[in-house]
């Protein structure tokens, strides 16, 4: 009975998100503040209800019960125990469940944490968020209900899709749910704002933390999606510019903008109305996202779902918020801002810069995953977008965000910094030289520095931004400060290791036979040999490879292709030696003899310093989201009605 439970408790997180809507909003009709009070009652039932949900079919995931048609389709006996559990969201129906999950932790978290704040302002906050709370179970309920029952109940399962058979690919979705769903929050309470008729430096100060949140775990899903893409799926490369990959990167770049505009509103108390578009922007990307995943529109490698009806009411859902945001914004925004003056060259002018830049990204990167679909639904015919497009877009915006990052240190609030300004000028000629030795320390004899001119001057740059970042007094540095500088840093790194291993890498398809090698890079590869090995739910063919340079052993690296019988797939598990320089890859191909295989050799110089840079990036946001709590704790918060 335990999927019953999990469907009983579903129906009840349903109707406390009704609840949730609606108690609250008759309270400010009346002016009852007995009955706003509820609004935290219901934040915390349906939050309960939610983890009894999704913890039952985590449960029915554990102790196979293929009774349920959707641990059938997704999982199987000989399954270890730990995929059995990911593969609780490793579908279309128990994604939903979880993003549903998700969206309440988040509800509860906000309940709990604005007990201090004004109660109309947060009870309202939580009557939004109870709205979309109820969008998303009355979707799951009607379109995605995981736990219906299949009858004659099946031998055993189909298995969960090998590719999901991955640690990385395990908490990549969760992280980017967490992130997705995190938006929800600052939407709500923009929303919130707008109805009660304010956009202050308080509300930007209340709603940053949240942001920074959601943001931290967003960058920490892309970014471990992105070294699961390099690891997992054998071709050698980290962002294929998939529709799905699009959909975080949209809500990701408006998260970004969001922030810096954020501390310009907190500070400067200007760019509000940025401020209120790019909060609603940033979740109606999240809800974009949703769609594109699971609608069917766009084929990806990461894409749960084709069905047309589910794909129709998650469209319904994203323009029927989207269209709410959007009305309010413009019937109820009024903003009366002072005239606040700043010259050319100040920190507010390059933050605007930053917010166009980033805007326009998004824009481009929107443009690139739609114009297909529209283009084929016209019937033009078809067409594909891909990496020429996105790169001759991104790498020019690129160059605009480094140095806007350089001079927003580098100058003050409303004026420019002289002193400041000329000290970090001077750190471009070391960053220039540092670059000119990276490359020539680093690249092939036979490569040419001026085939890659854009490359060299994104890397000089990223260096720069690393050094100007760095120059600093860190004797009064604080946490706030600290976020900063690691998220800056962060950047320059993954820049550095994203164009470093774009433009400098090299690779080489080959085939071996036993004891024969291949020099790729200054580096001899060679094949010894194979074994056949047979794993918990597949067979696999291992090949063994010795890794010599100057002719000394440097490590071995065995390359799999295995064989899942049940779901009728290969794949490849690649072989890599990690390095702070640079990476040795290998993929193993096809069967081309008995002893023989074709290989793929790839060596991906300074490709660790873009996980690196991403997990700075999202430290940075967690810091400055602490920094802002304690802030909080020795201030104290009020928002007015």
């Amino acid at each position: 009975m335990i999927p019953e439970l999990g469907f009983i408790a579903l129906l009840i997180a349903l109707l406390s998100s009704f609840l949730l809507t609606l108690i609250p909003l008759v309270g400010m009709i009346k002016r009852n503040t007995n009955l706003l009070s509820y609004a935290w009652n219901f934040s915390y039932l349906f939050a309960i209800f939610s983890t009894i949900s999704i913890a039952c079919l985590a449960y029915s995931f554990s102790v196979n019960d293929f009774s349920v048609e959707y641990v059938a389709a997704h999982s199987n006996s000989q399954l270890p125990l730990f995929f059995k559990i990911a593969a609780t969201w490793g579908g279309h129906e128990g994604s939903m469940l979880f993003w549903l999950f998700s969206l309440s932790l988040w509800t509860a978290a906000f309940a709990f944490f604005s007990r201090k704040i004004d109660p109309v302002f947060s009870a309202r906050t939580l009557s939004i968020l109870g709205f979309i709370c109820l969008s998303f179970a009355i979707f799951i309920l009607f379109f995605s209900n995981p736990f219906i029952r299949q009858f004659p109940l099946p031998p055993e399962g189909r298995d969960l899709n090998p590719m999901l058979q991955d640690i990385g690919l395990i908490i990549h979705p969760p992280l980017l749910y967490l992130g997705y769903v995190g938006f929800a929050v600052n939407f709500a309470m923009t929303l919130s704002a707008m109805l009660g008729g304010h956009v202050d430096a308080a509300i930007a100060r209340w709603t940053r933390i949240w942001v920074l949140l959601s943001w931290f775990f967003l960058t920490l899903g892309i970014i471990l999606g992105a070294w699961w893409a390099y690891y997992e799926l054998g071709w050698g490369g980290w962002w294929f510019w998939d529709p799905v990959e699009n959909a975080s990167l949209m809500p990701w770049l408006i998260g970004l903008a969001l922030l810096h505009s954020l501390i310009v509103t907190e500070q400067r108390g200007i760019f509000s109305y940025w401020t209120i578009l790019f909060s609603l922007f940033a979740f109606a990307f999240s809800l974009l996202g949703t769609f594109i995943v699971r609608s069917g529109v766009l084929t990806s490698v990461h894409a749960f779902a084709v069905d047309g009806e589910r794909g129709t009411a998650l469209l319904l859902i994203f323009f029927l918020l989207t269209a709410l945001a959007l009305t309010v914004f413009a019937l109820k925004v009024n903003l009366r801002q002072s005239a606040v003056r700043f010259s050319v060259f100040s920190k507010e002018s390059f933050l605007l810069l930053a917010n166009v830049v980033l805007t326009i990204a998004t824009v481009s990167v929107f443009l690139g995953t739609f114009y297909p679909m529209v283009f084929s639904a016209m019937g033009w015919g078809s067409i594909s977008v891909g990496a020429p497009y996105f790169n001759s877009i991104f790498v020019p915006l690129l160059l605009i965000v480094l140095i806007a990052m350089v001079f927003v240190l580098a100058t003050k609030w409303q004026k420019m910094n002289r002193t400041l300004l000329r000290q970090k000028s001077i750190l471009l000629i070391p960053a220039l030289l540092i670059a000119y030795l990276i490359v020539h320390f680093t690249v092939r004899q036979d490569e040419s520095l001026r085939f890659h001119f854009s490359a060299f001057v994104l890397l000089s740059l990223a260096i720069w931004l690393l050094l100007a970042t760095l120059w600093i007094n860190w004797r009064k540095i604080g946490l706030r400060r600290s976020g900063m500088i690691l998220a800056h840093c962060g950047v320059a790194f993954a820049v550095v290791g994203a164009v470093m291993s774009g433009y400098f890498g090299s690779e080489i398809g080959v085939r071996l036979a036993p004891q024969q090698s291949q020099m790729l890079n200054g580096y001899e590869f060679r094949y010894i040999g194979f074994t056949n090995e047979l794993g918990p739910n597949f067979t696999s063919e291992k090949a063994h490879f010795e890794i010599y340079k100057n002719n000394q052993k440097l490590t071995a690296l065995y390359p799999e292709r295995r064989y899942y019988e049940v779901r009728t797939m290969n794949m490849s598990e690649v072989g890599i030696q990690w390095g702070v320089l640079g990476d040795i890859y290998i993929v193993m191909g096809d069967k081309l003899a008995p002893n023989e295989f074709s290989f793929r050799l790839h060596y991906k110089p300074f490709i660790r310093w873009l996980w690196l840079g991403g997990i700075l990036m999202a430290l940075g946001a967690f810091v400055a989201a602490v920094s802002l709590v304690q802030r909080k704790k020795h201030h104290g918060v009020f928002i007015g009605n």
